[in-house]
């Protein structure tokens, strides 16, 4: 039985500390307590536990604009997040965890900003028929949280650019598709704002549950178990390194021949490289394949184990693979 409500807000926008700081929380929640966190990221694709970083996003071009990749406990899809992004998280023992108690606390907060919405299926909620928030779960050792995305003034041109929708999707609906099923709260009503709807989650928070919020003190954080976690949250094993399997290809035909890559990439490593060719030179595919195998699964990386290649042909390889959506 929840008996007691405390509030967390972020003060800032690293996407790897507050990440750090959701997982201390939900170690660190008390029996009978309900915590809310609320919290934004700048710039930044998240990903679900078990996705494979490549597969859903153009890490490239992410990283080419300054923006960050994260990955969190949860399952679920790849999100993008802004600062016209909201995103909170429930965190809670598993015995008290209620998800349409946690979500009346959403939608009654919209609908104080003047928003009707609906809730789909068990993960989105809708205003007008389509998509402003969606939600992902995850529970472990007695413990669990509910987080989710609030679109109030999201940039959807760079959620279209950095995220990679799968082939099935695709097939199913489109890029079009998927963006006009999306929508930002201030499309809907424009006094809506990251601050306004702040403030009526929180005051959501206390009506829906009966209780007074108190806020959590930064003394009452543990800074060096956050300051570990962030730093596993920056790193390439966390990122890339997770034993999630991929294949690559490209090809190009060139004055000198065809060129056809092949790569297996496991943990974020070329695990095996595959190079078939046409060139009268018999070497360039053996060189090649010696080049990048071992090599980090990266745009710059491979580019420069290419440029270390003794081949004339180096310069159309690292072409090749720089028009790649890597």
């Amino acid at each position: 039985m929840i008996r007691r409500l405390k509030l967390c807000r972020s003060a800032g926008f690293d996407p790897h500390r507050n990440l750090a700081v959701e997982q201390h929380l939900l170690e660190t929640v008390e029996e009978g307590c309900c915590i809310l966190y609320l919290w934004q990221n700048r710039n930044t694709v998240v990903i679900g536990r078990n996705q494979n970083a490549w597969k859903e996003c153009r890490t490239t071009e992410l990283q080419k604009d300054g923006g960050h990749l994260a990955r969190r406990l949860s399952g679920g899809g790849a999100v993008f997040h802004d600062l016209g992004n909201l995103n909170f998280t429930f965190l809670v023992h598993s015995a008290d965890y209620d998800l349409d108690r946690q979500l009346s606390v959403v939608q009654e907060a919209c609908r104080a900003l003047g928003v009707e919405t609906e809730r789909s299926g068990r993960n989105d909620v809708l205003a007008g028929g389509r998509k402003f928030s969606g939600n992902a779960f995850f529970h472990n050792r007695g413990r669990s949280y509910h987080h989710g995305t609030l679109l109030v003034d999201a940039d959807m041109d760079a959620l279209g650019r950095y995220l990679r929708p799968s082939a099935a999707k695709l097939r199913a609906k489109g890029v079009d598709s998927v963006r006009a099923r999306v929508v930002n709260l201030r499309t809907l009503q424009p006094s809506v704002t990251v601050d306004a709807l702040r403030i009526q989650l929180e005051a959501a928070f206390a009506k829906v549950y009966g209780l007074e919020v108190e806020p959590i003190a930064d003394s009452e954080l543990d800074e060096a178990a956050i300051d570990a976690l962030t730093r596993r949250n920056r790193s390439w094993e966390w990122l890339y390194g997770l034993p999630l399997p991929c294949d690559f290809t490209c090809e190009d035909r060139f004055p000198w021949g065809e060129l056809r890559l092949e790569l297996q990439v496991e943990s974020g490593i070329v695990r095996r490289a595959a190079v078939y060719t046409d060139a009268m030179d018999w070497s360039l595919a053996e060189k090649l394949e010696t080049a990048l195998t071992g090599s980090r699964f990266t745009l710059a990386e491979l580019c420069r184990r290419a440029a270390a290649c003794d081949l004339p042909e180096r310069q159309d390889v690292i072409g090749l693979l720089k028009r790649q959506d890597i």
